[in-house]
Order: structure tokens, then C-alpha cells, then sequence
């Protein structure tokens, strides 16, 4: 192939038609690419404009660059483990997919407020109170990480105070969000049931590259997207509740979930 002729800037130009040649299998997962000076030679182009096209290419994720031995076509890894997301019942009693994951350190509990993003989600303005609690999970058998976070609205932890208490309770009858918002969240439908809820939830998933805390937190190399789970929790007239938030690298975990034609709008407990 000689001089390139696609619009854009040359180290743009060079950089699509190395990703055209990956997409199209002349450079398959794992290959090296060819040198420098054969990327320079086949596409008349200099040296620094190589190196941009190169740097651009593994900012996107396409190859990776090992020292001392040139640029690899990045292998797309079979994801790990499956998380499955599908939300079921038996009785009184709730699991979710990731319920035997372990959890790496103790829960992080501190108060926080409603943000643009979560407040609507949770049908509260801007500022409201929350108790927010941080979780670090570890699957036992892959080692893969996932951040998990539960947020709950002061108002939500009030209500379960309200309706769970009964005369001559028990000290586990007494418990509440408000009390230990740490609750696991299986247990935390549990006791918005009993509150009197009957429970949907809705869930969107997004990817982005992580912040560098998560990128440390989740042992994910560079250039790694994560997948983001936003969970919400939907009471009776379909109230929102509580917002979970799961975090974990798109290249570990793939997430599955149960799909019926008599649930479109949400995920139902069984």
C-alpha cells in the first residue's frame, strides 16, 4: 500500500487504516504490527506522525505496546465471570448474582446527597440527604473485582423505622436502614417488603474508561473500560427507593440477565 489519501490529520489517517487492517483480520489479536520503519516506508509518512497514530490506537484500546519488543494487536479476553443480574425470591428471602462474591474489606458507610445524576433517579431534588455504603467484591474464583455501591434516601430509611417496628419485637425485628444501612442488599428488600412495598426494579448499564481510584480498586490495566450497573429499586405506585451502583471491568465480567414478556419495563422478583 502506498501514500494514504484519507481526509483528517496524516497521524489520523494512518491510524485508521492500521484499525481498517484489524478490523479486517490482516492483523489479528496477538500479531505484532509491523516497525516503525515499515509503517513509515508503507505509508510515506515521518516517524513522529507513526508514533501518534501508534499512541492514538492504544489510547483506544486496539494494541498495546510492550517494551523493547514493539506494538501488539490486544487479545480480547473471554470475560472471566458472568454476573448474573436477574433478581430472585423464594419466601422471605431475596438473592442476587453476585450474592456469593466476597467482600475484600469491611463496607464503607458515610452520609452523602443526591447529585444531578442520582437525584433524579430517585425522584428527590438536588442536595437531598443519603446514607451511602461502598462495598470492594472479589469473585473466589476468578479474582475479579467489582465496586458496589448502595445509596438510601434518609426518607426511605425513615419509612422502614416507621412500619417495621411492632410492639414486643425482637432485636432483629427492630433492625432498619436507618440503623445499619450496611444491610446486605437481599436484606434490604426483605425489609422494604415488609414494609409494605412491592418491589421492580429498573437498570441501565453504561461503559467508560474508570477514574483512577476505580482503575486501582478493581486491579484493571490501562486503557480498560468498566462496565457501570445502575440499579434502581421501585416501590409501591413504582416509588423509586434505593439507587445500587455496580462497577467492574468490561474485560473480566460480562453481565446476563433474565428476560420475560410479562416484565418489559423491569426486572421482577420471582
Amino acid at each position: 500500500m502506498g501514500e494514504i489519501q484519507r481526509p483528517g490529520a496524516l497521524y489520523q489517517q494512518v491510524a485508521a487504516e492500521i484499525r481498517s487492517g484489524i478490523a479486517a483480520g490482516e492483523y489479528e489479536p496477538g500479531a505484532p504490527l509491523p516497525s516503525e520503519a515499515q509503517l513509515i516506508d508503507r505509508y510515506q509518512v515521518s516517524r513522529p506522525t507513526v508514533r501518534k497514530a501508534i499512541a492514538a490506537l492504544r489510547a483506544e484500546g486496539l494494541i498495546e505496546v510492550i517494551h523493547g519488543k514493539g506494538s501488539y494487536v490486544r487479545a480480547l479476553p473471554v470475560p472471566a465471570v458472568t454476573i448474573e443480574r436477574t433478581i430472585t425470591r423464594s419466601g422471605k428471602n431475596f438473592r442476587t448474582g453476585h450474592h456469593a462474591w466476597q467482600q475484600v474489606e469491611a463496607p464503607t458507610v458515610y452520609r452523602a446527597t443526591t447529585t444531578a445524576l442520582t437525584g433524579p433517579l430517585l425522584g428527590l431534588a438536588e442536595g437531598e440527604a443519603l446514607f451511602a455504603v461502598d462495598r470492594l467484591l472479589s469473585d473466589p474464583d476468578t479474582d475479579t473485582r467489582a465496586l458496589h455501591r448502595v445509596l438510601i434516601p434518609f426518607a426511605t430509611a425513615a419509612e422502614t423505622e416507621q412500619r417495621v417496628l411492632v410492639p414486643f419485637a425482637t432485636a432483629a425485628e427492630t433492625e432498619h436502614l436507618g440503623k445499619a444501612p450496611d444491610t446486605e442488599p437481599e436484606q434490604i428488600y426483605a425489609i422494604l417488603t415488609k414494609a409494605g412495598h412491592k418491589l421492580t426494579w429498573t437498570e441501565t448499564v453504561s461503559a467508560r474508561m474508570p477514574l483512577p481510584d476505580e482503575r486501582a480498586a478493581l486491579q484493571i490495566p490501562d486503557v480498560t473500560p468498566i462496565m457501570h450497573a445502575t440499579r434502581v429499586t421501585l416501590g409501591t405506585e413504582r416509588r423509586p427507593l434505593i439507587i445500587e451502583e455496580l462497577r467492574t471491568s468490561a474485560d473480566r465480567a460480562q453481565l446476563a440477565y433474565s428476560i420475560t414478556a410479562d416484565s418489559p419495563r423491569a426486572l421482577r422478583a420471582g
